[in-house]
C-alpha cells in the first residue's frame, strides 16, 4: 500500500488558487474553462514545478483583494506599482510584456513617429477608467492629446472608430487585435507603429508562509521556458 502513495513532497502540496480577469486573448472565461495563451504559459510553468493550479476569472478589483487578503495564492497579469509591491510578492521574471498601440482606419493619413504631442490635432477614443500606461496617461493629463470619446468597453470603442466618431483608438495591442478579429474589421483598421509604450506584467503571489520559495521556483521554470522556446511558441499563437 505504501508503494501506491505519491512522494510526501507532492502529496503534501495543495492545489494553488490563481485569480485573474477577463482579458482576451491573454486570459478569459469560456464556458466552464479558463483559456488564453498566458493561462497556458502559467499552467506549463507550474506543471514543470509539479504543482496543480486552479485558475478563476473575477472582476479585477475582486481578484486583487483576494490575493492581498490571502484568499487566493497568486494573481496575473499584473503591472508593478509601489503600492502593490508592498503587499504582494512579484515574480522577478516578466510574465508577459504588453504593448500599448494606436489604431486608425485603413484610409487614414495619420502617421506616428513615437511622439504623442505630434497628434494633438486628432481626436482620441478611450475606454472609461482604463489606464494605458504612464506615457499615454501623462500626455492625456497634460492636455497634449485630446480625448474626444469614451466607451464602456474595448468592443464599443472599436465600433466607434469604425463609425468615424474619433480618429485614433488607443489599446493594449493584442487586446485590440482580438476585438478586430471578432468584429471582422481586419480590412478597415490598421495599427500605427511604433507602440506608444511596452509595459511588463507579472504574476504576483500572496505573502503567505506556505508559499515560501514558490515564486523563485516559478521564476526558474519560466526562465527555462524562455530558453527552450516553449514560451515563444505559446506567445506566437496570439500574435497577429
Amino acid at each position: 500500500m505504501l508503494l501506491l502513495l505519491p512522494p510526501l513532497s507532492v502529496a503534501g502540496e495543495r492545489p494553488l488558487e490563481l485569480v485573474t480577469l477577463q482579458y482576451p486573448p491573454y486570459q478569459y472565461q469560456e464556458g466552464a474553462g479558463v483559456k488564453g495563451f498566458v493561462v497556458d504559459i502559467v499552467r506549463e510553468a507550474f506543471s514543470r514545478m509539479g504543482r496543480t493550479v486552479h485558475v478563476s476569472v473575477y472582476p479585477w478589483g475582486r481578484s486583487l483583494a483576494m490575493v492581498e487578503t490571502g484568499q487566493a495564492d497568486a494573481i496575473f497579469t499584473l503591472y508593478k506599482t509601489p503600492e502593490r509591491e508592498a503587499r504582494l510578492d512579484y515574480s522577478r521574471q516578466t510574465l508577459m510584456p504588453q504593448a500599448v498601440s494606436l489604431f486608425v482606419l485603413q484610409d487614414s493619413t495619420i502617421r506616428f513617429d513615437g511622439r504623442l504631442g505630434q497628434l494633438s490635432g486628432y481626436r482620441f477614443g478611450v475606454v472609461r477608467s482604463v489606464s494605458y500606461g504612464a506615457v499615454f496617461d501623462t500626455a492625456a493629463r497634460q492636455g497634449l492629446i485630446r480625448i474626444a470619446e469614451t466607451a464602456a468597453s474595448g468592443e464599443q470603442n472599436m465600433e466607434k472608430l469604425v463609425a468615424r466618431r474619433f480618429d485614433i483608438l488607443v489599446s493594449n495591442r493584442l487586446g485590440a487585435w482580438d476585438i478586430i478579429r471578432r468584429q471582422h474589421v481586419e480590412g478597415l483598421v490598421r495599427e500605427l507603429q511604433p507602440p506608444v509604450e511596452r509595459i511588463p506584467s507579472y504574476i504576483a503571489f500572496a505573502r503567505k508562509p506556505d508559499l515560501a520559495g514558490v515564486r523563485d521556483r516559478f521564476d526558474a521554470e519560466l526562465e527555462g521556458m524562455k530558453r527552450d522556446g516553449s514560451y515563444a511558441r505559446l506567445v506566437s499563437a496570439a500574435d497577429p
